[in-house]
């Protein structure tokens, strides 16, 4: 469980505030709306797409990507926000207020699909005690093709 999971915005927003405040930057409209963003869109993120949301829902800010990716960094480093790592690609960053879950992810489009499977987490828990860890966290992802790149593909 992540320290974001069944927070409400404003219980959110006071975390970030507190957050800034202990790393000395400022609180801005832009910071706000890049997290509000993130908040009321739950889909994964590159940086560069969540700047294009921003500009486009909050047009009146000048909101610049460096803002973005900064933000995002900080928003990571306090377990705000988690990140999927795509190699070259670079990084998919999400709001860390859902419960555990774990990644199916297409080769060819992109495509992301949350899962959760108790079997899975019983199995991993069983795994790290027989070789003497206690598991404290995870992040699975799998590979594949999804179903419309497969059709896509066969035709």
């Amino acid at each position: 469980m992540n320290n974001t999971e069944s927070l409400s915005y404003d219980e959110l927003l006071e975390t970030f505030r507190t957050i800034l405040r202990k790393n000395r930057l400022k609180f801005t409209a832009q910071r706000e709306a890049i997290l509000k963003t993130l908040y009321e869109h739950p889909e994964h993120f590159t940086p560069e797409n969540l700047y294009l949301l921003v500009k486009q829902k909050y047009p009146e800010l000048n909101t610049g990507i460096t803002t973005v990716y900064r933000t995002l960094n900080l928003l990571e480093e306090n377990k705000l926000v988690t990140s999927l790592s795509f190699g070259t690609q670079g990084k998919k960053f999400e709001l860390g207020n859902k419960p555990h879950h774990d990644h199916i992810i297409c080769e060819v489009c992109g495509k992301i699909v949350e899962f959760e499977d108790a079997q899975i987490e019983e199995l991993q828990q069983k795994i790290a005690k027989m070789r003497g860890f206690k598991l404290t966290n995870h992040i699975m992802q799998l590979y594949g093709i999804c179903r419309k790149c497969q059709e896509t593909q066969n035709h």
